[in-house]
């Protein structure tokens, strides 16, 4: 049965899908702050994989070092918590031993980018059937607030109290350049669209990235005078316009916009597709 023919036998989604989800003996509340994005990122997880009617055992989630990170242990998938940035290396082995699993990882913007920096631009250079969903906050959430390579150029953190003098990483153009064949952004305001690129994500064959601008009013926002969690989320509703919009639009109105929805798609060769064919011409041979 395909993904689509079973999206379409899938139950009608209950109001309790996500508590179907959790961990029975995982206590709450959880460790994030109120009002915190990670918790609307992880109803979209729960939303997207019930509509694409996956079962717990075919989903594998991972997670490195951080706020988002901390997701893989209130959900009842098969979970791996591991070391801070090692998240994908740890995903390319569980696609290698089990290809038929679908693999989520997910990371966070110093997690991904900063110490599993090289990890992330490989995965994305082999194309390997990973979905990764990056929840970009701007800034180390837990440990202390420090800059991380999407603080933002001028932007304050605790390790840049006089403002950030180096410039940003974009990560959607930096997955695009590095060889990721699906790749797309939603804010935590916008949690339907978050829903549908992470089906689209999961449903893709090949490495595909979902970024998502998630607000930490505890550090970026109380540091950068933003206001509160509902501050935060007007910002993203009024900073955002959707990929055909920003077609129409000039470099100088686009500034400071977040651009949301599929950014990228591509029919590219998967990872563990083409080395399947060198092991089976290897044992042809033999």
């Amino acid at each position: 049965m395909t993904t689509a023919e079973k999206t379409k036998a899938a139950p009608r989604q209950r109001s309790d899908v996500i508590l179907n989800y959790l961990r029975p003996k995982k206590k709450f509340p959880n460790v994030w702050c109120a009002g915190c994005g990670n918790g609307i990122v992880m109803s979209a997880i729960v939303r997207a994989i019930d509509k694409l009617a996956l079962s717990k055992d075919e989903v594998a989630m991972v997670s490195g070092i951080g706020c988002s990170s901390r997701m893989p242990i209130y959900l009842d998938f098969n979970a791996l918590h591991t070391t801070h940035g090692r998240a994908l290396p740890f995903a390319t082995g569980i696609k290698f031993a089990q290809p038929h699993m679908k693999v989520i990882v997910i990371t966070g913007d110093g997690d991904a980018l900063a110490i599993g920096g090289n990890h992330f631009i490989h995965a994305c250079r082999r194309n390997i059937d990973i979905t990764a969903i990056l929840v970009n906050n701007y800034i180390y959430g837990m440990t202390g607030g420090q800059g991380s390579p999407t603080t933002p150029t001028a932007a304050f953190s605790t390790t840049t109290p006089y403002g950030n003098a180096e410039k940003h990483f974009d990560p959607c153009k930096l997955a695009e350049a590095a060889g990721a064949s699906y790749v797309a952004r939603a804010t935590v305001y916008h949690a339907p669209q978050l829903e549908k690129a992470i089906m689209q994500a999961v449903d893709h064959r090949g490495f595909s990235l979902v970024e998502v601008i998630s607000n930490c009013h505890t550090y970026f926002g109380r540091l950068n005078r933003l206001g509160d969690a509902v501050s935060m989320l007007k910002e993203y509703k009024e900073k955002s316009v959707t990929v055909a919009r920003a077609k129409r639009m000039s470099p100088e109105e686009l500034k400071d916009k977040h651009v949301i929805g599929t950014l990228y798609e591509d029919d590219k060769t998967e990872f563990c597709d083409e080395y399947q064919k060198i092991v089976d011409a290897q044992m042809g041979e033999k």
